[in-house]
């Protein structure tokens, strides 16, 4: 009888005893686990950017908009969503409250809270290698004193490991603003349509429409660049507005909804993207660029077809095994009851 049969054989009876010694089962436990690591689709998600740009930063931006090019911001909840905008050039990534609806299934912003917040913008941070990240500081996290605000912009930057917290509101968040610049952490202000103030102000409604509302914006606006706001975001506002509000301020300003005379844009990246399902409603100043919805069904019920007729996996996406080899394994196994 050849050695390696012999060898076979008390390898068998070692592993299907009922306690097989650890100097068998180590090895096969660390080899199964460097084969894992090699081959498991658990691995990072991505290579980096074939041609790394410098970090955008707060000096970047302000060059931007002193050459008046259009600064370019959107939206991600999750690393996945954060590695392609980052791939994609964005100079402004945010990780905004709105992913309480399309990362959360929450009905609106009011329901996400400060921990859910951090832990996204974790996930944004570590893909976000050029952008610069802002993220949103949630209701209940800043209205009761500016110390809380303070508090809660700390938890984002250190935390969330993001370079810069987003705020609603005009006038009456100006001290806030001022306290948490102090501090040394920039604030990107957000005025007109404030979605986490829908209750007080009708529901999501555009702002600016009448003179002494069109004031107010103004207003707020420059209340907010007093403040020290690095930018501000303008949403629902008419574009004559918004653009006349820009010309008077020194600090761009970030539209959403309110016309291309704004120093640069948002939009949030599920709408811009297309990743829903049809019927589903969409803002009127969305503009529609992919349909991310329509071909991750395409591929998910191609996947079920192929599984359901066997057609997948072929024998090309499996790892192949010496006949010898398996002939051996199957002959030790057959006096093995299941």
């Amino acid at each position: 009888m050849s050695r390696s049969i012999t060898a076979s054989r008390s390898l068998q009876r070692s592993l299907f005893s009922p306690n097989p010694p650890l100097s068998v089962v180590a090895p096969l436990c660390t080899s199964r686990s460097q084969s894992q690591t090699r081959q498991s689709s658990h691995s990072p998600l991505g290579n980096p950017v074939a041609s790394p740009r410098k970090k955008v930063t707060i000096n970047t931006l302000r060059a931007l908009h002193q050459k008046d090019e259009p600064i370019t911001m959107i939206t991600a909840h999750d690393f996945p969503s954060a590695h392609v905008a980052d791939h994609a050039g964005m100079d402004m990534i945010l990780v905004g409250d709105s992913l309480a609806m399309v990362a959360l299934g929450m009905e609106d912003t009011s329901e996400v809270v400060l921990e859910e917040m951090v832990l996204h913008c974790r996930s944004v941070s570590r893909a976000t290698k050029a952008a610069f990240t802002i993220g949103d500081l949630p209701m209940g996290s800043y209205e009761i004193a500016p110390e809380q605000a303070l508090e809660s912009a700390i938890r984002v930057v250190k935390e969330g490991r993001v370079q810069a917290v987003k705020l609603e509101g005009g006038v009456e968040y100006a001290s806030t603003i001022e306290k948490i610049t102090r501090a040394g952490i920039p604030v990107l202000g957000h005025i007109g349509l404030t979605p986490q103030r829908q209750h007080s102000i009708g529901g999501f409604r555009v702002q600016g429409k009448t003179t002494a509302s069109a004031l107010k914006v103004l207003e707020d606006a420059l209340a907010v660049q007093a403040a020290g706001c690095f930018a501000v975001v303008i949403e629902a506002v008419p574009a004559e507005v918004a653009a006349l509000v820009t010309q008077k301020l020194k600090i761009p300003t970030i539209g959403i909804g309110a016309g291309n005379g704004c120093s640069g844009q948002v939009l949030v990246q599920v709408d811009m993207s297309g990743n829903f399902p049809p019927g589903r409603f969409v803002p009127k100043f969305v503009k529609q660029y992919g349909n991310v919805w329509a071909e991750s069904m395409r591929a998910i019920e191609s996947y079920k077809s192929e599984v359901k007729s066997r057609q997948y996996p072929a024998p090309a996406h499996t790892y192949p095994m010496s006949p010898e080899e398996f002939t051996e394994f199957k002959g030790m196994t057959e006096s093995q009851r299941p």
